[in-house]
């Protein structure tokens, strides 16, 4: 009984002192701050609330880390032209995880607020009449192409860009959500969502990057847009909601040049709410699922298609004879178990000029097509809505 008595009041006393110490225990508070100007070293920002001002250049040789569970808010009323835009040599390391993503956002919650994230590369793109370098679209006018097919401009894991497509000083370049410059294969893009942009979701101008478990979610141009060549081959889990105002679901173009490669797609889910228009009203064709013009192609399975059902629509638009006879007639397009639903038109192409015929085996529908395969979690919900439930 004297050893029990005596542990019991050693216990007592180990617990008192832990009680002493607990009090001095302060939480720390979340770190706030500004992002701006250039980025020419090293840096990196601890999990915090920041603000971003002007466009944020990652300059060759510098690098920019910022830590999971991260908030990065543009301002539209401050009157600078938002951006954050990695150059080539530079390095981005946004690696966020399903619980604890790294947010882009703009306060008046207003699309087009705001640039998004914009990344060159060095890699290969053939642009118009095969050039092998070109300058960017997007108001920065900066060069991009190269021969370095596994350029890396770093990782970006459970990103969410949300109310970008900004119109720059010239009023009429648009930045989209995520724009990918002659990104190379060494880059990581993985779980990324472009959120009620006022331009495309993703945009791809060449090079040999691919990407992995994409969301776009009512953006008012296309949720998917490429050019200049791009090839990516490991791109999978592809998902796109359209509500309001929406374009094409994906638009697939080549500069007008007859390429012999293509990027390769697994998993896509393109779906458009009812009641979505076409942007500003102007492109009453705009409405198809999936179109492919000036020699676009490349090879697409498993692929969901639901609510493309506008007077004229159809899943597969073939927008030009160059490429039907290229590449629909070439065999440089392959679509593999493709489900539709709602009653849309399988394909076809414009006016009565040509005819769209797809090789043996160059299409194929499927009734067990399940489309992306993602899964929900902090990362996919804005203000109480799943955006994977949609």
């Amino acid at each position: 009984m004297k050893k029990l008595v005596l542990s019991l009041s050693m216990v007592a006393l180990f617990l008192g002192s832990c009680s002493s110490d607990n009090e001095e225990i302060t939480t720390q508070p979340i770190p706030t701050g500004t992002i701006s100007g250039d980025i020419t070293t090293a840096k990196t920002y601890p999990l915090g609330n920041y603000t971003i001002q002007g466009t944020v250049k990652i300059k060759n040789g510098g690098s920019l880390t910022i830590d999971a569970g991260s908030t990065i808010t543009a301002t539209l009323a401050d009157g600078t032209a938002d951006a954050l835009l990695v150059e080539n040599g530079g390095k981005l390391f946004l690696n966020g995880t399903a619980a604890l993503p790294i947010v882009f956002t703009e306060a008046s919650k207003t699309a087009g607020s705001w640039g998004g994230i914009i990344m060159f590369g060095d890699a290969p793109i053939v642009g118009a009449n095969g050039v092998t370098t070109a300058t960017s679209e997007d108001g920065n006018n900066l060069p991009y192409g190269g021969a370095n097919t596994t350029h890396n401009g770093g990782s970006l894991k459970y990103v969410r860009v949300e109310y970008a497509g900004k119109k720059l000083t010239d009023n009429t370049s648009e930045l989209n959500g995520f724009s990918f410059y002659s990104v190379g294969s060494g880059t990581v893009l993985e779980n990324l969502v472009a959120y009620k942009g006022a331009d495309d979701g993703f945009e791809f101008y060449g090079g040999t990057v691919s990407a992995k478990n994409l969301v776009s979610y009512g953006n008012f141009d296309d949720s998917f847009d490429w050019q200049d060549g791009w090839r990516g081959q490991e791109n999978t889990n592809w998902y796109a909601y359209q509500v309001g105002t929406g374009n094409y679901g994906m638009e697939i173009e080549a500069k007008s040049v007859n390429n012999a490669f293509g990027p390769k797609v697994t998993n896509i889910t393109l779906t458009r709410g009812t009641g979505t228009v076409t942007e500003g009203g102007s492109s009453a064709a705009e409405y198809d699922a999936i179109q492919f013009k000036k020699e676009g192609n490349g090879e697409f399975s498993n692929v969901l298609i639901s609510g493309y059902t506008t007077a004229g629509s159809t899943a597969v638009r073939i927008q030009d004879a160059a490429t039907n006879t290229n590449q629909v007639s070439g065999g440089k397009i392959k679509l593999s178990n493709v489900k539709i639903n709602d009653g849309t038109s399988q394909f076809a192409g414009v006016g009565t000029a040509f005819t769209v015929t797809f090789p043996v085996g160059n299409y194929s529908l499927s009734t067990t097509t399940t489309g992306a395969a993602l899964t929900s979690g902090s990362w996919s919900i804005i203000d109480g809505l799943d955006l994977l439930k949609k």
